[in-house]
């Protein structure tokens, strides 16, 4: 079994589908970061701190939910500033 996933993992299907989600998750955890501190906890010990990530995540959905319902646009990516000067093509 681990011999064929790990036969699987050197398909370009499964790449491209692996990045796919994986930019699904760096999106919603840079989105927890940058939007309502998920870096840091307020609280001490690790209870406290499991229920602030619950309610981050249910902060994450409906701002989501609220931008869809709002029609507001995804956020673009960030384009690196060497390669907003490369020529198109």
């Amino acid at each position: 079994m681990l011999q064929r996933a790990r036969t699987e993992q050197d398909t370009d299907h499964w790449h491209r589908r692996y990045g796919h989600h994986r930019a699904g998750v760096e999106g919603t955890i840079s989105q927890g970061v940058q939007a309502f501190g998920l870096r840091r906890s307020r609280y001490c010990g690790p209870s406290k701190t499991r229920l602030q990530h619950h309610f981050t995540g249910a902060a994450v959905n409906f701002a989501r939910i609220d931008a869809w319902l709002t029609g507001r646009p995804l956020a673009r990516t960030r384009v690196p500033p060497f390669e907003a000067i490369r020529p198109a093509g």
